[in-house]
């Protein structure tokens, strides 16, 4: 049997590398997109040195064509993408009434558009393949809000509509659509944050701790399995019991 192919945006971040190398781990050859040339060749030889193969391809998730160029070098050099997580995403925060029209542009183009410009690349080969599993990384604040995110929180919702919607559309078809909504997570953007602030926020956190990279990689690469054939159109909330619902 051929080797699947997964294929994560955004894959150099905390959370995005511990997902690639899950994956890798569960026996998919994994690629993943960059925005900013040059940046991607650090990370890639740390990975090779870590023994970790992956194939990185420039891609501006914004961008419907610069997707559709990207997911083919991805096909041609590879194969057909089983696994696809989207990953991809910014803030730019700020009280709603301050907020420029930009800053709402730019989050809900790379938070929620990107679903559509990445996803209708892949979504043929798999119902085609017989296989397929989308896994879209939301957030906590998507399913609660947060002050100060208006654009960040719409997006992370909407990500989870599109994946109820897709869901129902390719099930019969061997494809599973997901979504996975994350607390705070001990990234490098979350530590580098002062520690008393930290501190308030593990203070929320019923389980008393912020959660790692690498739980929410075991996560994606569950669903990705075939063990999680029968989970579709679900969103799991993993923020250590701070928002329930």
């Amino acid at each position: 049997m051929a080797q699947k192919i997964a294929l994560v945006t955004g894959g150099m971040g905390g959370i995005g590398t511990a997902i690639c190398k899950r994956l890798a781990k569960a026996g998919y050859q994994v690629a993943t997109t960059y925005s900013t040339p040059g940046k991607h060749e650090g990370w890639l030889q740390s990975m090779k040195d870590e023994g970790f193969d992956v194939f990185a391809v420039q891609c501006d998730v914004t961008s419907f064509e610069s997707c559709q160029a990207a997911v083919a070098k991805v096909r041609e050099a590879l194969g057909p993408i089983s696994a696809l997580v989207n990953n991809a995403g910014i803030t730019k925060d700020g009280r709603f009434q301050k907020m420029d029209k930009s800053a709402w542009d730019t989050v809900m183009a790379t938070n929620l558009d990107s679903l559509f410009n990445v996803t209708r690349q892949v979504v043929d080969d798999m119902c085609e393949q017989g296989f397929g599993r989308i896994i879209n990384i939301s957030s906590i604040n998507g399913q609660k809000g947060q002050f100060g995110q208006s654009n960040y929180s719409a997006a992370k919702a909407g990500m989870h509509g599109f994946t109820m919607a897709l869901a129902q559309e390719v099930a019969k078809k061997g494809v599973t659509v997901n979504t996975i909504s994350p607390g705070y997570i001990a990234t490098e953007m979350v530590m580098a944050v002062k520690e008393e602030i930290r501190n308030q926020i593990i203070s929320g956190i019923p389980v008393g701790r912020l959660g790692k990279p690498e739980e929410v990689a075991a996560v994606v690469s569950f669903l990705a399995s075939d063990d999680a054939a029968f989970i579709t159109g679900a969103n799991i909330a993993m923020n250590g019991g701070q928002h329930m619902c």
